[in-house]
């Protein structure tokens, strides 16, 4: 009885040793499983942390895209100045050209003129650069987008021009003819300054148009400013970078708007 009883004492206590075991483990792999926890915790902290804010993040893409469309805008503006030194003075030679008592002078001008008003400046860009190919001319991408840019806008200003010196009284004419002046002197001297004066406001129109306008040389390969942000769009997987393109066209056209309305301030004393 004794031998038994003590048989099953010891049972006990190793029983019981044993279980204390298992309750240490689960302790042990249950602290494990805590601290495990404590430390994603803090990796998701950190993380949180460090991740930029929505502000920061545009402020920071801003930052690095203005250097870069700012080479683009540069193009933009050559494109935009050359096309308006060759298509203003064009504009007014054929202006002059279709008002000719002559048919065979102003037949073709008026033909050129339709055909500019027409059809899409992109079809005549496309014409200017890969037409000119087949008559065995080759021009670069750039000189052929210049060209096909004053072709155009020359039509467009050569009406406005036509308009204002046919707006001015045919007494002015007789009045200058009077005084000895010549068709030359009265045209120059009387005649262009209140043209000048008539034909600011549409032709401000026009030459906002032609900020926005620049954006179609990339249909040939002219990196131009709208050109570099579709790539850097592309680059990002955002549209973010076309905004910022749209910010240049608005502002550039801001600053042409005041500076037309201030040339029509300056003009008016010729009313």
């Amino acid at each position: 009885m004794p031998d038994s009883l003590s048989a099953i004492v010891v049972d006990s206590a190793t029983a019981a040793v044993h279980t204390l075991a298992a309750v240490s483990d689960s302790a042990v792999q249950a602290s494990s499983v805590l601290v495990d926890a404590a430390a994603k915790a803090v990796d998701t902290v950190s993380v949180v942390a460090e991740t930029p804010s929505w502000f920061e993040s545009a402020f920071g893409s801003l930052a690095n895209l203005l250097p870069i469309l700012a080479e683009g805008f540069c193009t933009t503006l050559e494109l935009f100045g050359l096309t308006l030194l060759f298509s203003i003075p064009l504009g007014l030679l054929i202006a002059v050209l279709k008002m000719s008592k002559f048919k065979v002078v102003r037949f073709p001008v008026t033909f050129y003129i339709s055909v500019m008003r027409g059809t899409p400046l992109l079809l005549q860009l496309v014409a200017v650069y890969f037409g000119t190919s087949y008559l065995g001319i080759n021009i670069e991408r750039f000189p052929a987008v210049v060209t096909a840019f004053s072709l155009n806008y020359a039509a467009y200003f050569a009406e406005i021009f036509r308009g204002g010196i046919q707006s001015i009284p045919k007494g002015q004419y007789e009045a200058a003819q009077m005084l000895g002046m010549t068709r030359w002197q009265t045209f120059y001297r009387i005649i262009l300054p209140q043209v000048a004066k008539r034909v600011v406001p549409a032709s401000a129109n026009e030459v906002i148009t032609l900020v926005k306008d620049t954006s179609l040389a990339q249909v040939i390969a002219v990196v131009e400013l709208f050109s570099v942000a579709k790539k850097q769009a592309a680059r990002c997987a955002s549209i973010f970078p076309l905004f910022v393109a749209g910010a240049f066209y608005y502002l550039a056209n801001l600053l042409l708007s005041a500076l037309f309305s201030y040339i029509e301030k300056k003009l008016n004393y010729y009313r």
